[in-house]
């Protein structure tokens, strides 16, 4: 629905210049870093408070305008996307740290604070916040999306990470969930419904996180294996061993070519596994000791590791850039990205059945993921102008979902759905699809929220009958 004038006059009012209608601003918040087209809003608004934000909903609630909720443009899945045009709501000026409780190991944040901000804010504290999906995303966009990323095998995911909210509901009316205490059997638990509802059921105006002792003693390394069934094997038994890894990665061969050229290394190009290992210098010593022998066992190259702070850091950015190294193998190229997670003794089938199906395509191609808990990435390096190559990827994405589901899996372990994914939500989620329709139509009746996101328009399912 456009945006009447009435209620144009009533933002400029609230907002001001705050509001604005400029080309370029629209066109910065019309997608995220995903492959899927751009949808740009008609408009963008900068709130700086919770106040502002519930008169902008309050107004576009009652004008059945629609509205996109936006951190720092980082998601993959269209989740920013501004399917139906209306209003993008822009929180990342309200990037204030609000307390930071150290005796009890928390921090409330606005939602426009990045992970990155948040943790140059606690260095002198002795503290730290661990979710690290790779992009400095914002703290409310993470738990919009329910974020993990590669210490989340440690540390857990924004789900196990978020202990409180401040919500502005459809209605604009502004709700608290959860609270500071590490536990709760009071009644339902809010705060994980809005976690990862990706601004369809409300916006997230505040966000208590928990928080971490920096460790003693950090220590990353490598390895090289044969193939990747071996790293996969080797990743398996570690969990299944129980050795408390803070992040353990996979990257594939192709992936390693582009990591090479474009972060200026030179590792060999072999599936590689990266590690990091937190604690006591006693216990990281041990931890090593059990890993390089697990290598060892495994086939892998000699376990290459160190404590240096620069060599830890541009190991692990090197990591981070994956995306933009694989966008660099191809000028004017698009990472057409996906994700899949599966129980952690499935996954090594997952990925060999994966890579089966990508022996046929022409294009670039890596996989890439948090191996440790199960979840890995495909990167398909394609020509968004070309139909043939979109309609492969999607060939592969739609059986790569499929698999994973048959193997007790899920459609998405951080990326979130948007609409990207939505169509594959009939599936996974099968009756209890239902019950997710009706808390949505609950708090959100008139479909301002984010619509388009998460719920599928229409039942219909890609089913190839894998074997």
């Amino acid at each position: 629905m456009k945006i009447d004038e009435t209620s144009k006059q009533e933002l400029v009012r609230i907002l001001g210049d705050r509001f604005t209608q400029n080309a370029v601003l629209i066109d910065q918040h019309a997608r995220g870093e995903g492959h899927l087209p751009a949808a740009p809003p008609e408009a963008v608004c900068f709130p700086v408070s919770t106040a502002e934000v519930s008169a902008i909903v309050k107004i576009c609630n009652g004008a059945r305008i629609p509205i996109v909720p936006w951190g720092a443009g980082t998601s993959l899945e269209g989740n920013v996307s501004a399917l139906s045009g209306g209003i993008c709501i822009d929180l990342s000026r309200m990037n204030d740290i609000r307390v930071v409780n150290a005796a009890d190991l928390d921090a409330t944040v606005g939602p426009g604070v990045t992970r990155k901000q948040l943790n140059l804010f606690l260095r002198d504290t002795g503290l730290f916040f661990p979710v690290d999906p790779g992009a400095d995303a914002t703290i409310g966009g993470m738990a919009a999306t329910r974020a993990s990323g590669t210490n989340a095998v440690r540390y857990g995911t924004m789900k196990a990470n978020v202990l409180a909210l401040e919500v502005v509901l459809p209605s604009g009316e502004v709700i608290r969930t959860g609270s500071r205490a590490r536990k709760s059997a009071a009644g339902y638990d809010l705060t994980s419904l809005f976690v990862g509802s990706e601004g369809t059921l409300g916006l997230i105006t505040e966000v208590t996180v928990k928080l971490y002792g920096v460790p003693e003693s950090i220590v990353s390394g490598v390895s090289h294996f044969q193939d990747v069934e071996s790293a996969v094997a080797l990743v398996t038994e570690m969990v299944q061993l129980g050795i408390p890894v803070a992040r353990v990665e996979l990257l594939d061969e192709q992936t390693i070519v582009a990591v090479n050229r474009y972060s200026k290394l030179d590792l060999p190009v072999a599936p590689t596994l990266f590690f990091e290992f937190h604690g006591s210098a006693a216990s990281v010593t041990d931890q090593v000791k059990q890993v390089s022998e697990l290598i060892e066992a495994h086939s892998g190259s000699k376990f290459m590791h160190s404590i240096d702070h620069e060599e830890r850091n541009r190991l692990w950015h090197a990591r981070h850039e994956a995306h933009y190294a694989l966008l660099a193998m191809r000028p004017n190229a698009r990472v057409y990205g996906t994700d899949a997670c599966v129980p952690i003794s499935r996954l090594a089938e997952c990925i060999r059945l994966t890579r089966e199906d990508l022996e046929r395509v022409p294009f670039f191609v890596s996989v890439i993921g948090h191996v440790g808990d199960g979840n890995f990435h495909l990167g398909m390096v394609i020509d968004p102008d070309d139909v043939n190559e979109w309609e492969l990827a999607e060939e592969i994405h739609d059986r790569l979902i499929e698999r994973t589901l048959t193997l007790g899996g899920t459609c998405s372990g951080e990326h979130g759905i948007g609409y990207g994914k939505a169509k594959y939500m009939h599936w996974e989620h099968k009756n209890a699809l239902g019950i997710m329709a009706i808390v949505k139509n609950a708090l959100d009746p008139n479909n301002v929220m984010n619509p388009g996101k998460i719920l599928p328009a229409s039942p219909e399912w890609p089913s190839r009958n894998l074997v």
